[in-house]
């Protein structure tokens, strides 16, 4: 074997490790099919997007250097494609790498060529994105759902086939209950997913948009925000959602039950603790539709 070839063997390692059945690789070369784990040069015009890609925003900036990379490197890890038709295939990763092979005015990329259904597609990307691609905390979270809602994996799953514990799910998947505002606003790096998640514990979503404008405004800290909360944010017109029961003192396997019991019923849950061991659970819902639907769930 050459020392080119033994080189193009080698690229795209890591991604092949996350596609569990290799039998699913195909090449095309001098009109033969099957040759496994194989790269193969396609013509970037016969690709198109991934409409599956959990990230939304590409920084340009970005972009252009790793675009005057691959200008003077190539690609050092190639993209992985679908196979449509005659000719045409649909990116499963590598939206980055496609997007700055574009701006290089590359005609052609190494990728591998795969067979794979829009599930096992959609569920290739999200992987790949989550293990390898700079996503912000919100993309993380969205892919995170949409692994459980679309391929149908379970939280332990998801663990195992991403490599992050089931703590690290659990906290990003809390940040889409957040509002829409706070959600753009880690999304656009305005805060950091330690703000976030010490919103998600201020329960009261008026009370988080507030905490979350005085964060945008004053730059206040991770500690600084938990401190407002803890005291109800210093406001007269807050301090009454200060209470005698608390969420802070569950221990580990209550926590568990909450994000169990919140993810079955799709609704936020609270479990409610007084220093004397007493307490409330709660099941949050938006309408007598939402209510309804929470107790069709909870009488299955």
């Amino acid at each position: 074997m050459s020392s080119n070839t033994k080189k193009r063997a080698a690229l795209g390692k890591g991604l092949s490790a996350l596609l569990e059945n290799a039998s699913t690789d195909i090449t095309t070369k001098s009109g033969e099919t099957g040759i496994v784990g194989s790269i193969s040069l396609i013509p970037i015009e016969n690709i198109e997007a991934n409409p599956f890609n959990p990230r939304t925003n590409f920084e340009l900036d970005a972009l252009n250097e790793l675009s005057q990379s691959i200008s003077i490197h190539g690609i050092i890890q190639p993209l992985t494609v679908r196979k449509l038709a005659r000719d045409k295939y649909h990116l499963i990763s590598g939206e980055r790498r496609f997007r700055a092979s574009q701006i290089a005015g590359l005609k052609e990329v190494p990728a591998y060529v795969r067979i794979a259904n829009d599930q096992a597609m959609l569920e290739m990307a999200l992987v790949e994105n989550i293990q390898r691609e700079d996503l912000n905390a919100i993309e993380v979270a969205i892919s995170f759902q949409r692994l459980i809602d679309e391929c149908d994996l379970t939280q332990e799953q998801m663990s195992q086939k991403i490599s992050k514990s089931r703590s690290n799910i659990t906290n990003h998947l809390r940040l889409l209950k957040l509002p829409i505002e706070i959600q753009m606003g880690v999304r656009d790096n305005l805060i950091s997913m330690g703000h976030a998640r010490a919103l998600v514990s201020a329960g009261d979503e008026s009370f988080q948009l507030s905490l979350y404008e005085r964060i945008v405004a004053n730059g206040l800290s991770v500690r600084e925000i938990e401190s407002l909360i803890r005291d109800g944010g210093h406001d007269p017109k807050v301090i009454h959602k200060k209470v005698s029961l608390n969420q802070t003192s569950l221990n580990p396997k209550q926590e568990t039950f909450c994000s169990f019991l919140s993810d079955k019923v799709s609704s936020k849950v609270e479990i409610k603790k007084s220093n004397l061991g007493s307490g409330k659970i709660v099941i949050n819902f938006n309408s007598e539709v939402d209510l309804n639907r929470v107790i069709e769930i909870l009488n299955k």
